[in-house]
């Protein structure tokens, strides 16, 4: 069956928590802002694969997600982990709207 029209639902990742905390350390007047960064979510990414030639796969498969982040942040300045990309294949002159 060949398809040339597709209806599709994306979401990109969602990013993580950042963590507020201040360092104390003896000999450091007032300490300081020493908290983490939350992992940013994964992005989707349209690859042309020149290997499919319809949209019919589309049509069993609706809903794409990207991974949200997988770990929050900690303090001493570390990063969360960031969510995965998800990539998406699609034919030679697909047009996106």
């Amino acid at each position: 069956m060949f398809a040339d029209r597709a209806q599709i639902y994306i979401k990109s990742g969602k990013g993580g928590d950042g963590h507020v905390s201040f360092r104390r350390e003896l000999y450091v007047p007032n300490g300081g802002p020493d908290g983490g960064d939350g992992g940013r979510g994964g992005d989707i990414i349209f690859e042309v694969d020149k290997g499919l030639n319809t949209l019919y796969e589309f049509r069993h498969n609706r809903n794409y997600k990207a991974q949200n982040r997988v770990r929050r942040a900690v303090s001493r300045i570390k990063h969360g982990k960031n969510g995965e990309d998800l990539i998406i294949k699609v034919p030679e002159g697909t047009v996106i709207q």
